[in-house]
């Protein structure tokens, strides 16, 4: 298949650069790939989102924590590097995006910046990794000190402004708890304690896995085919208890809702050809395009995604390439916002 038939036209001031003024408040995109492909669409404030789901069925939530993971470090020429830390190989030495790598030499020590000032805090560039990453290295007992006094929060380039204050609240979700994400599952953001507490009382059951999403999440398909796309991986944590309770859930006639593609790949990466799930963890790099069938879960929650990317690609695996591209051209006509701080879309498995 070819990687045009993910490509659109967006607008760039379409592309939310700031939250939105309250989480569910954002606005929800309805689509229902087993109908007739309409012009127009529902939306809906998120808020809502409790009114299609029933007592039985399950949500299925991500609770990685996004880490501090960008640095600022300054060269004893005075040069200052970016440093983007993207997994942990072992205590205290991490696997990274190091900007301007050509001017480092192997070996070669840096002190990090705390805001404008230098900290005191030492890093070390390692080397190179054979796909193009940096290995740099830091005192493992520092690690805490370093991400709070010096690390920022590491928002997605298409996000054309600095980190602020806020951004530390609003690009987590609000059940956040194991840290180790570069990149927030952003159809989470959209989610409050209120709309949490509606479900609970609803009788809608709520199972946490968790996936650090990794900085390929961003990663561009330059392959013409997309077949010959690399895809990238990302460690994650399926527990026995999470698999007991959907496979409970299956059982009963319950549906189950996917809480962004990170949720999505996980599951589908835990389930086997009778839809029965099971505990697992490491790492997965499934890949999930057209005509790959979704045995996992009946609806799913995602924001709306980059042109070309294997994200926009999962989705119209999940609904359909034609349901995609005819909602993604209403979104675009009625001025919904994209991406990481935009809106979302409540779909309906077409299987």
């Amino acid at each position: 298949m070819h990687i045009r038939e993910f490509d659109y036209e967006l607008p760039p001031e379409l592309i939310a650069q700031q939250p939105a003024e309250k989480r569910d408040e954002s606005s929800m995109l309805m689509l229902d790939p087993l109908r007739p492909v309409p012009d127009e669409f529902p939306v809906l404030p998120f808020h809502r989102l409790p009114d299609f789901l029933k007592p039985g069925d399950a949500v299925v939530f991500n609770d990685t924590r996004v880490i501090p993971a960008r640095l600022f470090a300054g060269k004893s020429t005075g040069a200052k590097i970016e440093i983007l830390l993207l997994s942990q190989e072992c205590p205290g030495r991490w696997k990274a995006y190091v900007r301007n790598m050509r001017r480092l030499r192997d070996g070669e020590e840096m002190e990090l910046f705390a805001g404008d000032s230098p900290s005191g805090l030492r890093i070390r560039f390692e080397g190179r990794t054979p796909d193009g990453s940096g290995i740099v290295s830091f005192d493992p007992d520092r690690t805490g000190e370093i991400l709070t006094r010096c690390g920022h929060l590491p928002l997605p380039p298409y996000i054309r402004r600095p980190d602020a204050r806020a951004d530390a609240e609003r690009y987590q979700t609000v059940y956040a708890a194991v840290p180790g994400a570069v990149a927030a599952p952003t159809a989470g953001l959209h989610f409050t304690p209120k709309v949490l507490e509606t479900l609970k009382e609803k009788g809608v059951r709520q199972i946490r896995l968790t996936l650090h999403v990794g900085a390929g999440t961003f990663k561009p398909v330059e392959a013409e085919r997309i077949e010959d796309h690399a895809m990238h991986s990302e460690r994650f944590v399926f527990s026995p208890e999470a698999a007991d309770e959907l496979n409970e859930i299956r059982r009963k006639g319950g549906r189950i809702l996917a809480v962004g593609t990170t949720s999505l790949r996980t599951l589908e990466s835990c389930v086997d050809e009778n839809g029965i799930f099971r505990p697992r963890e490491g790492d997965t790099d499934i890949f999930i395009y057209p005509p790959y069938k979704i045995r996992s879960a009946d609806m799913l929650l995602t924001n709306f995604h980059l042109p070309k990317s294997t994200l926009l690609m999962l989705v119209s695996a999940f609904a359909g390439m034609n349901p995609i591209r005819a909602a993604y051209r209403f979104a675009i006509r009625k001025k919904l916002r994209f991406f990481s701080y935009g809106d979302c879309m409540l779909i309906q498995n077409r299987i």
